[in-house]
């Protein structure tokens, strides 16, 4: 766990947990994580082989800049998406061998912008970010998918999406020429929110309610990360399934640096 970092411009205290799981199905892991101190993510990758996770660990190294170049604007945090993605090709075009590899990446990060920090949420492909607050959940990202597009037409019911057949199809992707555009969107810090991001191994396995019902049931964010994805896992494991937990806390106003080691980097 790493227990944070106070909000520059708030007494909010920064805590988060993390954890990946290769599940019951999948022989490897290609999911990346980071938890750090002020950048939490999750990668997805694809591709085959030790390609996918080639792929998600070049993003997640990509993002740990932002530990020590801390973005000001959400475009910055775009332009490093679009950076990961050519990193990704640049790979591909020196080993063949990893032709074809992508992954998708979704997550928050702090923004320091005139003195004050905002969470930046960004994502390209199917992998979440949930926010709770006030006893609520809600899926903050929106899906980069085949199934999310009929949804959105009206010729898909969000009941039907577990059977067909385009259910794991996305429609971006970084690993790709021209570079996808990631989503992002700018949110102000609440005490007590939390948030989950997740790849689709989670998404895919449990309901919206019981992510929420898992999240809020452990105060340590560390506990909550293993929980969800063990229960995932339970639930069939059919993917590879990888979570990191978010917790804002009213913390110590005065604090000014991180109180606990920081998380780093999780790889299988």
């Amino acid at each position: 766990m790493s227990a944070g970092r106070v909000l520059r411009g708030s007494s909010m205290l920064v805590r988060s947990g993390s954890a990946t799981d290769v599940g019951r199905v999948r022989d490897h892991n290609e999911d990346s994580v980071i938890a750090g101190a002020r950048v939490f993510a999750v990668a997805d990758g694809m591709g085959g082989h030790a390609a996918g996770e080639v792929a998600s660990r070049i993003v997640v190294d990509a993002l740990a800049d932002l530990e020590e170049h801390p973005p000001s604007r959400p475009e910055d945090v775009a332009a490093l998406l679009r950076e990961a993605n050519r990193r990704i090709l640049e790979a591909a075009t020196e080993h063949p061998e990893l032709r074809g590899m992508g992954t998708t990446a979704a997550g928050v990060t702090v923004v320091d912008a005139g003195g004050r920090e905002h969470w930046v949420v960004f994502n390209v492909g199917d992998s979440r970010v949930y926010r709770l607050a006030d006893n609520r959940m809600h899926q903050v990202t929106r899906d980069h998918s085949e199934v999310r597009e009929l949804i959105d037409a009206g010729l898909l019911r969000a009941s039907e999406v577990a059977t067909h057949p385009l259910r794991n199809v996305i429609t971006r992707s970084l690993g790709t020429d021209p570079a996808p555009e990631p989503d992002v969107w700018v949110l102000a810090p609440t005490p007590g929110e939390r948030f989950v991001v997740c790849s689709d191994g989670l998404s895919n396995e449990l309901e919206d309610r019981d992510i929420m019902l898992l999240a809020r049931r452990h105060t340590d964010p560390q506990e909550a990360a293993d929980e969800l994805v063990a229960a995932a896992v339970r639930a069939g494991g059919r993917d590879n399934v990888s979570v990191v937990v978010v917790a804002v806390d009213a913390g110590d106003g005065d604090a000014e640096a991180d109180t606990a080691p920081r998380a780093g980097l999780h790889r299988p």
